[in-house]
C-alpha cells in the first residue's frame, strides 16, 4: 500500500523503539501480551527472539529493534509482545514483536501522512507506509507485510514447526 492509496483516517497502534515513535494498522493488530517466556529457536536469524505459547498455538516473537538495525529490546516494565497478522503471498501468518511500550491508538487523517523519505537506492525503505506527524512529532508507519522478506518469512515459519 502507498501513501496514495491511504484515502480516509485509519486508526494506528503506536509504539516505541529506542526514541522513536512507530505504528501499524490497528486492523491487523490481534492483541498486546506483556512478555511471556520466550523459547529459543537454534538456526534462525538473530531478530528472531525465539517462539511463544499463544493459547496453544506457536507465535514467533521478533525484535523489531535488530530489525532495524537497533540494539536489542531490553526487558523494562513497559516492554510488551504486539501480535499482529502479516501477509504475504496472500498466507496470513501470526508474529509477536517486541516492544519498548505501547503508546495509543490514534487516528490519522490522510493530510497529516508525508510519504516515506526517500533514502536512496542501497537503503530498504519499502517497509514505511509513510510518515504521520502529530504535535510536532514524526511517526514512522510501517507496512508490517513488507517488512520482512519471503525468505525470512520462511526461515520464521519453519523454525515454528513441531514435529
Amino acid at each position: 500500500m502507498s501513501i496514495g492509496s491511504i484515502t480516509e483516517t485509519t486508526q494506528y497502534l503506536s509504539f516505541k523503539l529506542g526514541e522513536e515513535i512507530f505504528a501499524v494498522d490497528v486492523a491487523q493488530v490481534r492483541e498486546i501480551l506483556d512478555v511471556i517466556a520466550i523459547t529459543k529457536v537454534p538456526q534462525t536469524p538473530d531478530f528472531m527472539k525465539g517462539v511463544i505459547n499463544l493459547r496453544g498455538s506457536v507465535v514467533p516473537v521478533m525484535d523489531m529493534r535488530l530489525k532495524f538495525g537497533m540494539p536489542p529490546t531490553e526487558r523494562t516494565v513497559n516492554t510488551c509482545i504486539i501480535v499482529m497478522e502479516v501477509i504475504q503471498d496472500g498466507e496470513t501468518m501470526v508474529l509477536g514483536s517486541l516492544a519498548d511500550s505501547v503508546q495509543e491508538v490514534l487516528d490519522l487523517e490522510p493530510d497529516q501522512i508525508e510519504p516515506a523519505p526517500r533514502i536512496g537506492t542501497r537503503l530498504r525503505s519499502d517497509f514505511i507506509k509513510g510518515m504521520g506527524k502529530q504535535n510536532e512529532r514524526f511517526i514512522i508507519i510501517l507496512d508490517i507485510d513488507r517488512i520482512f522478506s519471503a525468505d525470512e518469512l520462511i526461515v520464521i515459519a519453519e523454525g515454528c514447526r513441531t514435529e
